[in-house]
């Protein structure tokens, strides 16, 4: 029988970049790990025809940066970008931040993303 690995982890750091960017002591880093999944199971909830690729999460102090990779940015963005800016402030709700930023990036060639 032969061990198992995840291909994820076999690329991190070479070819793929980690998901969340950032640095916790040991009390704050279970919480902020929660924090992290209510906001993506949010968001895929929330833009589930959005085509969304990846979400970034990056935080510094007090701010948080959510970068969202998609195929289909309009859909997110949604008309005069008001669908984005509800997004924002149900993630302020959500995780008690007042400074939250969510970048959009759209994916050229959706067919080629892993």
């Amino acid at each position: 029988m032969g061990q198992k690995a995840n291909p994820i982890g076999n690329r991190l750091g070479i070819i793929r970049g980690w998901e969340s960017n950032w640095f916790a002591t040991k009390k704050d880093y279970a919480g902020k790990l929660i924090e992290d999944h209510k906001i993506r199971t949010y968001l895929n909830a929330r833009i589930n025809k959005g085509g969304i690729s990846k979400i970034v999460i990056e935080r510094t102090l007090g701010k948080l940066i959510i970068t969202i990779h998609t195929s289909k940015p309009g859909i997110i963005i949604g008309k005069g970008g008001g669908e984005v800016d509800r997004i924002k402030e149900e993630l302020k709700k959500l995780t008690g931040k007042d400074d939250v930023q969510i970048n959009i990036l759209e994916i050229r060639r959706p067919e080629l993303e892993f």
